[in-house]
Protein backbone atom coordinates (compact mmCIF):
# COMPACT_ATOMS: atom_id res chain seq x y z
CA UNK A 1 0.00 0.00 0.00
CA UNK A 2 2.72 2.61 1.11
CA UNK A 3 4.43 1.62 -2.43
CA UNK A 4 1.59 2.32 -4.33
CA UNK A 5 1.05 6.02 -2.65
CA UNK A 6 5.08 6.93 -3.73
CA UNK A 7 4.18 5.95 -7.09
CA UNK A 8 1.04 8.01 -6.81
CA UNK A 9 2.90 10.83 -5.28
CA UNK A 10 5.86 10.71 -8.20
CA UNK A 11 3.58 10.64 -11.02
CA UNK A 12 1.50 13.84 -9.55
CA UNK A 13 5.05 15.74 -9.18
CA UNK A 14 5.71 14.58 -12.41
CA UNK A 15 2.54 16.04 -14.12
CA UNK A 16 3.25 19.12 -11.80
CA UNK A 17 7.01 19.43 -13.28
CA UNK A 18 5.27 19.23 -17.18
CA UNK A 19 2.97 21.72 -16.44
CA UNK A 20 5.06 24.00 -15.31
CA UNK A 21 7.59 23.32 -17.93
CA UNK A 22 4.89 23.99 -20.74
CA UNK A 23 3.73 27.50 -19.00
CA UNK A 24 7.04 28.63 -19.10
CA UNK A 25 7.80 27.51 -22.76
CA UNK A 26 4.79 29.00 -23.42
CA UNK A 27 5.91 32.49 -22.27
CA UNK A 28 9.66 32.25 -23.34
CA UNK A 29 7.73 31.50 -26.85
CA UNK A 30 5.69 34.57 -26.48
CA UNK A 31 7.95 36.77 -25.09
CA UNK A 32 11.05 35.38 -28.05
CA UNK A 33 8.23 36.23 -30.47
CA UNK A 34 7.93 39.89 -29.23
CA UNK A 35 11.74 40.22 -29.49
CA UNK A 36 11.80 39.13 -32.89
CA UNK A 37 8.59 40.92 -33.94
CA UNK A 38 10.30 44.06 -32.39
CA UNK A 39 13.60 43.34 -34.44
CA UNK A 40 11.52 43.22 -37.47
CA UNK A 41 9.95 45.94 -36.85
CA UNK A 42 13.25 48.25 -36.18
CA UNK A 43 14.40 47.17 -39.44
CA UNK A 44 11.38 48.25 -41.75
CA UNK A 45 11.63 51.47 -40.08
CA UNK A 46 15.04 51.69 -41.07
CA UNK A 47 14.58 50.07 -44.27
CA UNK A 48 11.34 51.62 -45.04
CA UNK A 49 12.88 55.58 -44.21
CA UNK A 50 16.08 54.64 -46.15
CA UNK A 51 13.45 53.95 -49.27
CA UNK A 52 11.64 56.76 -48.68
CA UNK A 53 14.60 59.42 -48.46
CA UNK A 54 16.18 57.39 -52.05
CA UNK A 55 12.69 58.20 -53.99
CA UNK A 56 12.76 62.08 -52.83
CA UNK A 57 16.44 62.20 -53.77
CA UNK A 58 16.01 60.60 -56.86
CA UNK A 59 13.05 62.88 -57.82
CA UNK A 60 15.33 65.99 -57.03
CA UNK A 61 17.93 64.05 -58.93
CA UNK A 62 16.22 63.94 -62.01
CA UNK A 63 14.10 67.10 -61.54
CA UNK A 64 17.86 69.13 -61.28
CA UNK A 65 18.31 71.93 -63.69
CA UNK A 66 14.58 71.41 -65.90
CA UNK A 67 11.23 73.04 -65.06
CA UNK A 68 9.12 70.13 -64.83
CA UNK A 69 5.61 69.79 -62.83
CA UNK A 70 4.85 67.13 -60.22
CA UNK A 71 7.61 64.48 -58.82
CA UNK A 72 9.79 61.83 -61.44
CA UNK A 73 9.70 58.16 -59.55
CA UNK A 74 11.65 55.49 -60.67
CA UNK A 75 9.49 52.51 -62.32
CA UNK A 76 11.38 50.05 -60.09
CA UNK A 77 13.64 50.05 -57.04
CA UNK A 78 16.73 48.53 -58.50
CA UNK A 79 17.00 52.09 -60.66
CA UNK A 80 17.69 53.50 -57.07
CA UNK A 81 21.01 51.34 -57.09
CA UNK A 82 22.30 51.74 -60.15
CA UNK A 83 22.50 55.87 -60.99
CA UNK A 84 26.44 56.68 -61.39
CA UNK A 85 25.60 57.60 -57.37
CA UNK A 86 23.29 54.81 -55.74
CA UNK A 87 20.66 56.13 -53.80
CA UNK A 88 19.91 52.76 -52.08
CA UNK A 89 22.52 50.60 -50.88
CA UNK A 90 20.30 47.23 -51.91
CA UNK A 91 16.79 46.69 -52.83
CA UNK A 92 15.54 45.35 -49.65
CA UNK A 93 12.63 42.86 -49.31
CA UNK A 94 9.99 43.78 -46.48
CA UNK A 95 11.10 42.84 -43.11
CA UNK A 96 7.68 41.79 -41.79
CA UNK A 97 6.59 39.73 -44.41
CA UNK A 98 10.42 38.87 -45.35
CA UNK A 99 8.55 38.75 -49.22
CA UNK A 100 8.14 41.92 -51.40
CA UNK A 101 6.60 45.15 -50.75
CA UNK A 102 3.16 46.50 -51.60
CA UNK A 103 4.37 49.26 -54.36
CA UNK A 104 2.72 52.55 -54.62
CA UNK A 105 2.60 53.69 -57.75
CA UNK A 106 2.19 57.21 -58.80
CA UNK A 107 -0.47 58.24 -61.58
CA UNK A 108 2.66 57.99 -64.02
CA UNK A 109 3.47 54.96 -63.58
CA UNK A 110 6.75 55.37 -61.14
CA UNK A 111 6.95 54.06 -57.55
CA UNK A 112 6.25 56.51 -55.13
CA UNK A 113 6.39 55.05 -51.96
CA UNK A 114 6.19 51.53 -50.28
CA UNK A 115 4.40 48.90 -47.69
CA UNK A 116 4.63 46.12 -45.91
CA UNK A 117 1.28 43.74 -47.00
CA UNK A 118 1.65 42.34 -43.33
CA UNK A 119 -1.89 42.97 -41.56
CA UNK A 120 -0.06 42.21 -38.04
CA UNK A 121 -0.73 44.56 -35.57
CA UNK A 122 1.91 46.76 -34.69
CA UNK A 123 3.93 47.25 -31.39
CA UNK A 124 4.98 51.07 -32.00
CA UNK A 125 1.99 53.36 -32.29
CA UNK A 126 3.91 56.91 -31.09
CA UNK A 127 7.45 58.60 -30.78
CA UNK A 128 7.94 58.12 -34.50
CA UNK A 129 11.25 59.81 -35.74
CA UNK A 130 10.23 62.88 -37.26
CA UNK A 131 10.34 61.61 -41.41
CA UNK A 132 7.67 59.40 -40.27
CA UNK A 133 5.63 60.85 -37.68
CA UNK A 134 2.32 60.27 -39.89
CA UNK A 135 2.56 56.70 -38.48
CA UNK A 136 1.20 58.00 -35.24
CA UNK A 137 -1.98 55.71 -34.46
CA UNK A 138 -1.52 53.25 -36.90
CA UNK A 139 -2.51 49.76 -36.24
CA UNK A 140 -0.80 47.54 -38.59
CA UNK A 141 2.26 47.37 -40.80
CA UNK A 142 0.14 47.68 -43.80
CA UNK A 143 -0.72 51.24 -42.87
CA UNK A 144 3.21 52.43 -42.33
CA UNK A 145 3.39 53.89 -46.08
CA UNK A 146 6.66 55.19 -46.72
CA UNK A 147 6.47 57.66 -49.67
CA UNK A 148 7.73 60.58 -51.55
CA UNK A 149 6.22 63.54 -51.09
CA UNK A 150 6.40 62.91 -47.63
CA UNK A 151 3.25 63.94 -45.08
CA UNK A 152 5.56 63.83 -42.29
CA UNK A 153 7.02 66.85 -43.97
CA UNK A 154 4.33 68.73 -45.60
CA UNK A 155 3.16 70.57 -42.56
CA UNK A 156 6.89 71.82 -41.89
CA UNK A 157 6.90 74.66 -44.40
CA UNK A 158 4.37 76.61 -42.95
CA UNK A 159 5.46 80.13 -42.00
CA UNK A 160 8.59 79.80 -44.11
CA UNK A 161 9.16 82.14 -47.08
CA UNK A 162 7.88 80.60 -50.24
CA UNK A 163 10.26 78.66 -51.94
CA UNK A 164 10.26 76.03 -54.50
CA UNK A 165 10.07 72.84 -53.70
CA UNK A 166 7.29 70.08 -52.88
CA UNK A 167 3.91 71.41 -52.47
CA UNK A 168 2.60 69.24 -49.32
CA UNK A 169 -0.42 67.99 -49.57
CA UNK A 170 -2.75 68.45 -46.65
CA UNK A 171 -1.22 71.82 -45.35
CA UNK A 172 -0.61 73.42 -49.06
CA UNK A 173 2.61 75.04 -48.17
CA UNK A 174 5.63 74.56 -50.27
CA UNK A 175 8.19 72.71 -48.45
CA UNK A 176 11.70 71.10 -49.74
CA UNK A 177 12.29 67.29 -50.65
CA UNK A 178 15.16 67.22 -47.79
CA UNK A 179 14.09 69.28 -44.96
CA UNK A 180 14.15 68.16 -41.79
CA UNK A 181 16.34 65.22 -43.36
CA UNK A 182 19.84 66.63 -42.64
CA UNK A 183 20.24 68.45 -46.07
CA UNK A 184 20.40 71.97 -46.07
CA UNK A 185 18.25 73.78 -48.81
CA UNK A 186 19.70 75.54 -51.80
CA UNK A 187 19.27 79.49 -52.14
CA UNK A 188 17.36 79.99 -55.38
CA UNK A 189 18.86 83.46 -55.39
CA UNK A 190 23.05 84.81 -54.82
CA UNK A 191 23.86 87.90 -52.83
CA UNK A 192 26.83 89.58 -53.18
CA UNK A 193 28.64 90.05 -50.21
CA UNK A 194 29.69 93.93 -49.50
CA UNK A 195 33.22 95.66 -48.20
Amino acid sequence: MRRRDEQGITYLTLMIAIVVIGVNLTVAARYWKMVVQREQEADLLAHGIEIQQALARYSARMKAGRVMPGEVYPQSLAELTRLPKPLLRQVYTDPITQGEWDLLRAPTGGIMGVRSTSKETTIRRHDFPPVVRHFEGRRTYAEWVFQHPNPSVAGLGAGRPNVPGIVGRQSGTNVLPFQNMGVPPRSSTLTPSLP
